[in-house]
């Protein structure tokens, strides 16, 4: 049996407010989603691009392979949520709350991640080239073989964050926190160091050429 797709909001909203919670492959292209509450729903394979989830709260919602490209989630709630292999190439989730969510292999490219909190989130081998983190905490976040080249990572909390083969040339991490992350075979090639702080990193075979790490 075919999953029920839908164009409309409101039939999701009621839907929820019934009890479902199985929105798989539901068509919510474009809808206004603004506040909604949909914590603990199934929305694997949804099409959201382009929709509108400002201060949504999805805790512990089921997004793997959803089509989030271009929606707006500034302040959403997704602590606990499953985004894995998610696209969310150049969506808004400045100030989002993604503590401990699911990310791995997610398309975060030119995202907009500022001053969201994405620690102890997994985001091993996630795309987030070019995605703006200026101020996000990510603090004990895996992200192990993660694609963060030409990111901005400026006075973003890494503490603790696992980045282990990470690609991190020419991103921008002035003043951002690296203390005792593991930076193991990390490429920083081109990177902006200036201000900081790398105390007890593990930089063992990290790539430093061309690295910027004077005030």
């Amino acid at each position: 049996m075919q999953p029920l797709r839908t164009n409309y909001a409101v039939e999701l909203q009621v839907a929820y407010a019934y009890g479902r919670r199985d929105f798989r492959h539901w068509i919510l292209a474009k809808a206004n989603l603004r506040g909604i509450c949909l914590c603990n729903a199934n929305l694997a394979g949804a099409d959201l691009h382009n929709a509108d989830l400002r201060g949504a709260d999805l805790t512990g919602a089921n997004l793997t392979r959803a089509n989030l490209r271009g929606a707006l989630l500034a302040d959403v709630m997704l602590s606990s949520a499953c985004l894995r292999a998610a696209l969310l190439a150049g969506a808004d989730l400045r100030g989002g709350y993604l503590v401990a969510a699911d990310l791995r292999g997610a398309d975060l490219e030119g995202a907009t991640l500022a001053g969201a909190d994405l620690s102890q989130a997994d985001l091993e081998g996630a795309d987030l080239a070019n995605a703006d983190l200026h101020g996000a905490n990510l603090a004990d976040a895996q992200l192990g073989a993660a694609d963060l080249e030409g990111s901005d990572l400026t006075r973003a909390d890494l503490y603790c964050a696992d980045l282990e083969e990470a690609d991190l040339r020419d991103a921008q991490l002035a003043y951002a926190n690296l203390a005792l992350a593991d930076l193991r075979c990390a490429d920083f090639a081109g990177a902006g160091l200036e201000g900081a702080d790398l105390r007890r990193a593990n930089l063992a075979s990290t790539e430093l050429a061309g690295t910027r790490l004077s005030h």
